[in-house]
């Protein structure tokens, strides 16, 4: 079984950087993708994006493009979702989640997922 164990969010202020990790550990790795989801209070949790973890290719939804940026280090483990300009409406549940094999499409194709760590943006 894979772990996955989410650190670095908090409180910021519209317009501030915050940025998420999430380390992953439990088995040798091969192939597999890492991602990142949210979910705002009253709203369904929505993808914010993945990288493919031997490639580092990056694919990012349309509400955090150009403000968000998803990197990986391979020796850690570990993924990384930075966030800049941040926007009150992006206060939420921030989840990772882990997937073996090959590219996912949907939510429910992810093998493990992370607890979940709040990022609450201010006005």
């Amino acid at each position: 079984q894979v772990q996955l164990v989410e650190s670095g969010g908090g409180m910021v202020q519209a317009g501030g950087s915050l940025r998420l990790s999430c380390a992953a550990s439990g088995r040798a790795f091969s192939t597999y993708y890492m991602a990142w989801f949210r979910q705002a209070p009253g709203n369904e949790r929505e993808f914010v994006g993945t990288i493919t973890w031997r490639v580092g290719i990056v694919y990012y939804a349309d509400s955090v493009k150009d403000r968000f940026t998803i990197s990986r280090d391979s020796a850690k483990n570990t993924v990384y979702l930075q966030m800049n300009s941040l926007k009150p409406e992006d206060t939420a549940v921030y989840y990772c989640a882990f997937k073996f094999g090959g590219t996912p499409t949907y939510e429910s194709d992810y093998d493990y997922w992370g607890q979940g760590i709040q990022v609450t943006v201010s006005s």
